[in-house]
């Protein structure tokens, strides 16, 4: 697949469902005169506990539907899907620059003073050989104790941030470690970042919460910088000379739904597209 882009292409962001949002959130912070383009795939949601093969394939047919809407970048704001598919995906689309998740375990590892850490993350994360590789290389020395929080992407799915079902799964996964020491967690999931205030709540403020975004949106520059991507109308869209920057939210699952989600999960709205799977390719609704 060809890729022609320009610098004013926009960047693809896409995950299972909501949780690429705080992904997404970053992005939009730290480079906000870039048009972005947001799929949701709601329908299959939650990735963590299907097969890696699967998600794989998801995966190379929503960065095709990225491709043909014209990114410039495509971010695998999915852990789960970064697992599966980030360096299968950078062997199919070789001119394509990519951006994914790895569970923050380096920065962990080097400011714990405890020794233990935290990581919350999926299944299929847990499973993936990216995460053996940044253990292998990063947590030396350092015990790593990890939870899977079964039905936590499904609470925050449905908004449900500060459920008491929502801080029970919480604190079943975090109260054991804090018995056992940590004094940091990692967020190995791209959802869990909208938790994060019911995480401090039950750690406590002695505990570091690491979330990934900011990094992602690190990155995503830098890229940019050495792809010569940057956005040509960037100084024109910061003090508004000019249209500003668009997101476009799509999502194969229920788009009214995702759209009053919008608000209580970024702080704004948006209009979104619905999307459909006719085989293994994904179209407009």
């Amino acid at each position: 697949m060809t890729l022609e882009v320009s610098a004013r292409s926009p960047i693809g962001v896409f995950d299972s469902g909501v949780g690429g949002l705080s992904v997404l959130r970053a992005i939009h912070q730290a480079h906000s005169a870039e048009d972005l383009i947001y799929l949701a795939d709601q329908i299959h949601v939650p990735y963590g506990m299907r097969p890696l093969e699967e998600v794989r394939a998801f995966a190379e047919s929503i960065t095709r539907y990225l491709l043909g809407q014209g990114a410039k970048m495509v971010v695998v704001a999915c852990n789960t899907a970064s697992a599966a598919a980030l360096h299968y995906l950078r062997g199919v689309f070789p001119d394509v620059p990519f951006v994914g998740m790895e569970p923050a375990v380096k920065p962990a590892a080097e400011t714990t003073l405890s020794g233990v850490v935290g990581v919350l993350a999926t299944p299929a994360t847990f499973q993936g050989a990216l995460y053996a590789s940044v253990v292998e290389r990063f947590a030396n020395g350092v015990t790593l104790l990890q939870h899977t929080c079964p039905g936590l992407v499904e609470q925050i799915e449905n908004s449900h941030l500060r459920a008491p079902e929502t801080r029970a799964i919480l604190e079943a996964a975090l109260q054991p470690m804090l018995a056992q020491g940590i004094d940091t967690v990692v967020l190995g999931c791209t959802h869990y970042p909208f938790v994060i205030p019911v995480i401090q709540e039950i750690v406590g403020p002695q505990v570091r919460v690491i979330d990934p975004a900011p990094a992602i949106a690190r990155q995503v520059g830098r890229l940019l910088e050495a792809r010569g991507l940057h956005h040509p109308l960037a100084g024109e869209r910061a003090i508004g000379e000019v249209q500003p920057a668009s997101i476009r939210f799509t999502t194969s699952g229920d788009p009214l739904q995702f759209k009053e989600l919008l608000p209580d999960l970024l702080g704004y709205g948006g209009q979104v597209q619905g999307l459909r799977w006719v085989g293994s390719k994904v179209e407009h609704t």
